[in-house]
């Protein structure tokens, strides 16, 4: 088998909504731990701007999960009463199902993604997470608006959203870019680049994990369409 990562966007539009979304990210904790087959999971709130940002999007959450196969991915995400709430409820639902082709580094002191060896070409998505040390918190969040800047005004992204399991902390940019060589020039230049050499230098992060994901199908809209739709007629 082939485990595959979900990764389920919800828009909220209403104060109702955003409430009941809001008090989930503890009480969907017990029923997503009881799901059959679930393996590795997170609720994550999101971030305002292009990319990631220190100001919360009240509007939008995310639950991301890895299972052991395509077929029981997209099966739990039609059946379980846990996810249906979450779509009835949310103004906007996405989902997009992913197969790992290279990760490094751990998720909670986990490895949570198992690579699949896939020699995929085209569009790819990537997955970096950190735990940010509290003592560079200020440094770390002064570079985000022109990383963010940057990465807004790439047409070649073909979608970006920052979202996280702890606000400020523990951060996470899930983005999908046309190939890796797009994004790979992205990384090397500019803000980014600048941001990691100081990483690297400085150690600004506890934990850190980089991902790299085929991408398989999509399920619902996000922003009146599927974002996977847009890239294959761009």
């Amino acid at each position: 088998m082939t485990q595959v990562v979900s990764l389920s966007f919800y828009r909220f539009d209403t104060m109702m909504g955003r409430t009941w979304a809001f008090a989930m990210m503890g009480l969907a904790r017990p029923i997503l731990a009881g799901i059959p087959d679930i393996g590795f999971w997170k609720l994550c709130g999101s971030g305002a701007g292009e990319g990631f940002d220190i100001k919360p999007n009240i509007n939008v959450f995310a639950i991301l999960a890895t299972w052991p196969d395509l077929e029981t991915a997209r099966r739990t995400q039609a059946e379980n009463s846990l996810f249906n709430r979450y779509r009835r409820k949310a103004a906007e639902a996405w989902t997009v199902y992913l197969t790992t082709d290279t990760v490094r580094g751990a998720w909670s002191g986990q490895s949570p993604f198992t690579v699949s060896h896939t020699d995929a070409t085209g569009p790819l998505a990537v997955i970096t997470r950190a735990t940010i040390k509290p003592s560079i918190m200020s440094r770390f969040w002064g570079r985000v608006p022109n990383i963010s800047a940057v990465i807004g005004q790439d047409p070649n992204v073909l979608f970006k959203i920052g979202i996280g399991d702890v606000p400020w902390m523990q951060q996470v940019t899930f983005s999908i870019w046309p190939n890796s060589k797009v994004m790979s020039d992205f990384a090397r230049t500019g803000p980014h680049a600048e941001a990691i050499k100081a990483v690297r230098d400085e150690g600004w992060f506890r934990e850190e994990l980089y991902a790299r994901f085929t991408l398989l199908h999509d399920e619902g809209t996000w922003g009146g369409s599927s974002p996977l739709t847009r890239s294959e007629a761009a």
